[in-house]
């Protein structure tokens, strides 16, 4: 590296390869952890070993020292005390298989000093490492894998024979430390590093990272046998007499395909919050393109979409929408747009639901504020919690009937975001009873002159971004229909009828539609968190999961650290659902001269169906 202007990142680099030069004895960095506990009488965990170490069946090197072994532990008989790793100053030409194998837990690797001419790929299996110093060995490159190691503070590289690294690299966004004095890098990369520092260093990689080949395209999975898909031909005998049209008609309205997308918002979609994504795939310009495709590709008749900007909804999705799929929509922005004004409430997000005009008309809608309708609850409304934790946040629902124009059949879908905060389970597990207990409601008030009084017979489905894992207290609540009142989720907090009676809900049957592929390995990536939040889903007694948008293709996941990224334009993954309307297996038909008619729960008068209650 050329000298540059002494400056902090210059001195920062100098004393860090000074101190380097100065570690080349064996064990260096173990043997100096150990000279420091004995003096402070502390606890260290730090432990070497060489290649011929044993294993036990913790897959760690169990207390059996070789003569060639040396180790230094916290304490002998225990395995698990250590995860920093010192094999510098060995001599070593390659490194182990066995160190990417069995040593998975390290957050420390040592292997500087040594005769390493290549570095392998499979370093990037060693995903807690926060330091890795592969200083004064004989590297000319380091392979793009290590990018994947996004918890790096310090990646020390001093003293080899590196002229370029990776624009891979550029996804270590918390690394701190970037050590490259003693390489030939360029005068132009080595100014940057000296000048403005390590951060400055990756995020001109990152920025120039050349884009990869995009994974396959996510296919669907077939869920409901196609035999129990064929129209149920042996249940309902067409009359011959009745219209082909009819018959078609009858197949093209007896399905619903639901997606479900938290699209990120743009206020959110930060460097600040996602430092390995490119600045330019963070731009609503590019994300939102990207958000159309994936969206229209699945040609759902409903779309329900989270984190949608008021100005986003105004100014893009609602024309792109019904230009592009024919779609009618409504949207609501959080609670607090209430008290913003015009401009101010553009940038607030909310719920939106799409639906597709060629299939069904909006027969009513509802606004549900979690935080409002609490306080409209005597039990609720007295308990210091709902003040202090659930009226704090402004989460909203929304909910639709809509009504078949060809069928007449009708379906409620809901569309909700709820508290993102893992320390507020107890939060999202009120708000689920709330979202619940207001669907139900609405359903009573808006289709009882369509239905009977009960809400087991309308099929509903509910979508939304849960923010709740499948152990959580939420997924129990609308899974099994019910929470104890002292779930673990509630904690010590007081919600009324909530913590003193328990949660229960009268929906039939509720049914996740992924759960019968036990649920996608996740719906939300990032390198802090993978797993599933978001879900579909359905009321079982009355609807059939056919189909489902299956996984992202795993090798396209073992090469990337986390989404958005510039093929992902969210940190959540859509999810859709083709659902089909159950029909009663006592269908009996009595015919006449001219029309065939079914008793229930369907009537063809004039051939024209109309459903009944």
């Amino acid at each position: 590296m050329t000298d540059s202007v002494a400056g902090p990142h210059y001195e920062r680099q100098y004393a860090y390869a000074q101190k380097s030069r100065q570690s080349s004895s064996p064990h260096h960095h173990a043997r100096t952890a150990a000279l420091v506990a004995r003096t402070s009488s502390s606890i260290t965990n730090s432990m070497t070993f060489n290649q011929q170490t044993h294993y036990d069946s913790t897959n760690r090197p169990n207390n059996k020292k070789s003569a060639a072994t040396t180790c230094t532990t916290s304490n002998d008989n225990d395995d698990s005390s250590w995860s920093i790793l010192d094999m510098g100053g060995m001599g070593l030409n390659n490194l182990t298989p066995v160190l990417t194998t069995d040593y998975l837990f390290l957050t420390v690797l040592y292997i500087n000093h040594n005769n390493l001419t290549t570095l392998p790929s499979s370093l990037s299996k060693l995903t807690h490492l926060t330091i890795l110093d592969a200083s004064s060995n004989r590297l000319a490159t380091i392979p793009g894998e290590l990018g994947l190691l996004v918890q790096l503070k310090e990646l020390l590289l001093f003293d080899n024979e590196i002229s370029v690294l990776p624009t891979e690299l550029g996804t270590l966004y918390q690394l701190e430390t970037l050590g490259l004095e003693g390489n030939p890098i360029s005068s132009d990369m080595s100014k940057i590093l000296l000048e403005q520092g390590s951060a400055a260093f990756i995020a001109n990689l990152k920025e120039n990272a050349e884009v990869g080949m995009p994974p396959p395209q996510r296919e669907m999975i077939r869920v409901l046998d196609e035999d129990e898909d064929e129209d149920e031909e042996e249940e309902v005998q067409f009359d011959e007499h009745l219209d082909k049209k009819d018959k078609k008609e009858d197949s093209s309205t007896d399905k619903l395909s639901v997606l479900s997308y938290n699209v990120l918002c743009q206020k959110y979609a930060t460097i600040q919050a996602y430092g390995y994504t490119p600045s330019w795939a963070l731009g609503w310009d590019y994300r939102k393109e990207l958000v159309m495709t994936e969206i229209l590709r699945c040609n759902s008749d409903v779309l329900c979409l989270q984190e949608i900007e008021m100005s986003q909804f105004e100014d893009f999705f609602r024309d792109r929408f019904q230009e592009a799929g024919g779609y009618e929509s409504i949207f609501f922005p959080k609670s607090r747009a209430k008290t913003m004004t015009d401009d101010e409430r553009r940038s607030v997000d909310g719920c939106a639901i799409f639906y597709k005009t060629s299939r069904f008309k909006l027969v009513a809608h509802h606004l549900l504020e979690y935080g409002q309708k609490a306080l409209q609850r005597t039990d609720l409304k007295e308990s210091e919690d709902t003040f202090n934790r659930v009226m704090t946040k402004d989460n909203i629902a929304i909910m639709i009937l809509l009504e078949d124009i060809k069928s007449g059949s009708r379906a409620v879908v809901a569309n909700s975001h709820f508290h993102w905060d893992p320390q507020f389970a107890d939060v999202k597990l009120v708000q689920a009873g709330i979202l619940l207990e207001e669907i139900e409601q609405f359903i009573q008030k808006h289709h009882h002159h369509h239905l009977s009084s009960t809400t087991n017979m309308i099929p509903t489905v509910i979508c939304g971004d849960f923010n709740s894992t499948p152990d959580s207290g939420v997924y129990e609540l609308l899974s099994k229909g019910s929470v104890k009142q002292n779930h673990n989720d509630f904690g010590d907090h007081i919600y009324g009828h909530y913590t003193s009676k328990g949660l229960k809900h009268h929906l039939s049957s509720l049914k996740s539609a992924y759960s019968s592929i036990g649920e996608l390995p996740f719906t939300n990536y990032t390198p802090r968190f993978k797993g599933v939040l978001d879900y579909i889903w359905y009321t079982a007694d009355t609807l059939d999961t056919v189909s489902l948008l299956g996984p992202i293709d795993p090798d396209y996941l073992n090469k990337v650290v986390g989404f958005p990224n510039p093929h992902f334009p969210s940190d959540h993954i859509a999810i859709a659902a083709q659902l089909k309307f159950r029909k009663n297996k006592k269908k009996s038909v009595v015919r006449n001269n001219r029309h065939t008619f079914f008793h229930h729960p369907h009537t063809y008068t004039n051939n024209k169906k109309i459903t009944h209650s």
